[in-house]
């Protein structure tokens, strides 16, 4: 995972001077012209996230959260820790930190916003040092958000009980989650985010929005089977899209014993739920293309064909991440 450590951006520094060098960092900036903060109101931090790479991440997939995470810090202000763990076999036995940071400019030169990074690269010798080192990195009294990303086995989170126990929000992206990690005894189950969930926040929305035009006895009434139709690399969109579909129709009064859900393969981009009732008559179908961006709905509940063209996408990874942490 030094690897990792190596290909993220920012400056190498002791790690018993981390705050010291914080400071510095954004004079030295100053002093050469660059981007920095002009006074604390533009580092004032709304949050404190902590985003931990797992061992599944690759430097270029590290890269890809790390920029993520810069963008989200564009419209929340944050302290952010990046955790990057050594690998079991690794000779080094020291931790390592960097630190980073960025100005964003708002409509006006007074409008600056700035993120700070702390980077913290650790062996398994020096894991019992590290909830200490958290505590001192990020900003006191402010809500934790826990990111985790890419982790080989979810048995590992076993070791992260505090971050675990003390977060507000508990992230996880259950596409790219190990086997299990649905299941995890997690501290805090209430506090548990899936990003599969957040980034499907345009489609929920859409389908919702659409079927409120009908009473919830036009829904479930007579309502046989759920089909979930879904492209093979969005199976997991597709799994996320069922529950969420389970739900509103039990919130609706609907018997679910008495509904077949089922799931089946769609072509590349593609996902759509069809709703089949025991009156042919009756119908609703949803579908929306992620490749070219167009959707459709269309229903008849004996008052006529309802049809409506719209246009569909997931949340970007940086809003899905606000999603998840923030409602």
């Amino acid at each position: 995972m030094a690897v990792i450590f190596d290909a993220l951006p920012g400056l190498e520094v002791p790690v018993g001077e981390i705050a010291q060098s914080l400071g510095r960092m954004w004079s030295d900036t100053a002093a050469q012209g660059g981007s920095a903060p002009a006074n604390d109101d533009a580092k004032a931090t709304q949050v404190n996230l902590v985003l931990h790479l797992g061992f599944r991440t690759t430097a270029a997939d590290a890269l890809v959260q790390f920029q993520t995470a810069v963008r989200f810090s564009q419209r929340y202000p944050s302290r952010i820790l990046v955790l990057c763990p050594m690998v079991q076999d690794s000779d080094e036995t020291d931790m390592r930190a960097k630190i980073y940071g960025e100005c964003h400019l708002g409509k006006t030169k007074g409008d600056a916003r700035c993120v700070e990074f702390v980077l913290l690269n650790y062996p398994r010798t020096t894991r019992i040092h590290l909830e200490d080192q958290v505590s001192i990195c990020l900003s006191a009294d402010l809500p934790l958000y826990y990111w985790v990303h890419r982790f080989s086995d979810s048995t590992r989170l076993a070791d992260y009980r505090y971050l675990l126990s003390r977060a507000k929000r508990v992230l996880i992206d259950s596409a790219l989650a190990p086997a299990g990690t649905m299941s995890y005894p997690w501290p805090k189950p209430a506090a548990l985010r899936d990003l599969v969930y957040s980034r499907l926040l345009p489609v929920r929305q859409m389908i919702g929005q659409f079927l409120a035009g009908y009473t919830p006895m036009q829904l479930v009434g007579g309502l046989r089977t759920v089909t979930i139709t879904a492209a093979p690399e969005l199976t997991t969109e597709g799994r996320v899209l069922q529950a969420w579909v389970q739900r509103r129709l039990s919130a609706c009064g609907g018997n679910m014993a008495g509904i077949e859900f089922s799931g089946s393969r769609g072509e590349a981009g593609r996902l759509g739920v069809d709703f089949g009732y025991a009156d042919p008559e009756h119908c609703f179908h949803w579908t929306g293309s992620l490749t070219d961006g167009h959707a459709l709905l269309e229903a008849d509940y004996g008052t006529g064909r309802n049809r409506l063209p719209a246009s569909v996408s997931l949340l970007a990874p940086e809003n899905a991440l606000g999603e998840a942490m923030l409602s």
